[in-house]
């Protein structure tokens, strides 16, 4: 994945997501004690919660606190917006900004609201969810634990956290359950979530791309099943031959909840449109919906690809619903 390169009226967010425990906090201390060379701020929900070396602290600014290497820290003491507002007017003092939500929040909300251009300031653009998974309890927060499913569905960037401590075994399982969730996220084993800012910053992950059409694994009607008493926060993956109209795509797309039952929280893929010799590349999240021209098609050949994340799907109807689009 190409890095993305912002402008400098552009201030790429990063949400970072993981229930209670899975080591967040500790990724954050590692954030702001490095000299990377970045200007980030990074929101905390409660500052008091980051250890910070005072000795790395060079200045405090009504509850911005500013960093030997050039990072800022803050807390949200009312609400996110107001807090990325006092952000903003120092926006030339940092590249990046970095929040941390809850153990118990889901993602999803939160992207919404930068994603919609009424909700925020145009300036700051979503560059990705990334959830830390604690390798260690993650099946037990799965069981106990609604949000733990949608964390790991809005991720762009997965982190198995405390992988050192796991065996190669568990490993494996950890690997497969949260791939079920989400086939299309980048995934990283980690330990003291300790990894390359490089490939946690400047992801574009909520902009239209084409690397669904380079993904290597055969996701031809790929669909998780979940054991009796799981949540069904699952992905189907479709390859289909034939023509679909966008447009009756699109209306099928945001019914699905009100017809089938099926809550799509994200979906993206490569549509083959009948008036166009390009691919129609789109994504989803919730009922919002975007798409471009791609610049060609994998191996020539014309092929619908999508990947579908959320709750209750159903492989058999979603197949025969984009079957009902095409042409």
């Amino acid at each position: 994945m190409s890095p993305r390169v912002y402008s400098e009226s552009e201030l790429p967010v990063t949400l970072l997501a993981g229930c209670l425990g899975a080591g967040k906090t500790t990724l954050l201390n590692y954030i702001l004690s490095q000299n990377h060379g970045r200007r980030i701020a990074v929101v905390e929900n409660e500052f008091g919660e980051i250890p910070v070396d005072h000795d790395l602290i060079i200045g405090a600014d009504d509850d911005i606190f500013e960093m030997s290497n050039g990072c800022v820290c803050c807390s949200i003491r009312s609400d996110l917006i107001e807090t990325l507002g006092r952000l903003l007017k120092r926006q030339d003092r940092f590249d990046a900004i970095v929040i941390e939500a809850t153990g118990l929040a889901s993602p999803g909300p939160i992207a919404q609201a930068f994603l919609l251009e009424e909700a925020l300031p145009q300036a700051l653009k979503l560059d990705g969810v990334i959830t830390v998974v604690d390798c260690l309890h993650i099946h037990r927060q799965l069981e106990d634990l609604e949000v733990a499913w949608e964390q790991i569905a809005f991720s762009n960037v997965l982190l198995l956290n405390k992988a050192d401590l796991a065996g190669a075994e568990e490993l494996q399982k950890v690997e497969a359950r949260v791939r079920a969730i989400n086939p299309t996220a980048a995934l990283y084993r980690t330990r003291h979530g300790r990894l390359d800012l490089d490939k946690l910053l400047n992801l574009g992950g909520f902009e239209i791309s084409e690397d669904l059409l380079h993904h290597e694994e055969d996701e031809t009607q790929h669909h998780h099943h979940p054991d009796e008493g799981e949540n069904p926060v699952t992905s189907v993956s479709l390859e289909l031959e034939g023509k679909i109209d966008e447009g009756r795509f699109r209306q099928w797309l945001q019914m699905l909840l009100i017809m089938e039952g099926m809550d799509v929280f994200r979906a993206k893929g490569v549509l083959h449109l009948p008036d166009s010799p390009l691919p129609c590349l789109f994504q989803s999240v919730f009922q919002m919906y975007d798409s471009q021209s791609g610049a060609g098609w994998k191996g020539g050949k014309p092929l619908n690809r999508l990947v579908f994340i959320g709750r209750g799907l159903d492989a058999g109807r979603l197949q025969a619903g984009v079957r009902s689009c095409m042409v």
